[in-house]
């Protein structure tokens, strides 16, 4: 699985704007082929700095969705941020659950 992660700074009279946006964005990416989910997120220490994060199967998934016409609908938003973006892509190789917590609890 890979976790894709963009941070989007704008200044204050683009937030409601922003919001909107990334929240019409985030639905047709959620139905895309092999996305697990997309979700956009408002960070609570600034409300002026959104977050897309999306989850994809395969890094094919992902490329595919990077070539996509409508990636560039979020590249264009990109472009309204006050900052460079921060865009993140985290590889994910191993899931734990609860039985990392039972094995830290019980000092194993």
């Amino acid at each position: 699985m890979i976790i894709e992660s963009i941070r989007i700074v704008v200044a204050e009279k683009r937030g409601e704007e922003m919001r909107r946006a990334l929240t019409a964005w985030a639905g047709p990416t959620a139905v895309e082929p092999g996305c697990m989910g997309c979700e956009i997120l408002q960070e609570s220490l600034d409300a002026l700095a959104f977050r897309s994060e999306a989850r994809w199967r395969t890094e094919d998934d992902l490329l595919r969705h990077l070539r996509s016409k409508h990636y560039k609908r979020l590249l264009a938003l990109m472009d309204l941020g006050n900052q460079p973006p921060l865009i993140e892509f985290h590889i994910v190789v191993d899931t734990l659950g609860l039985d990392l917590i039972k094995r830290a609890r019980n000092g194993a």
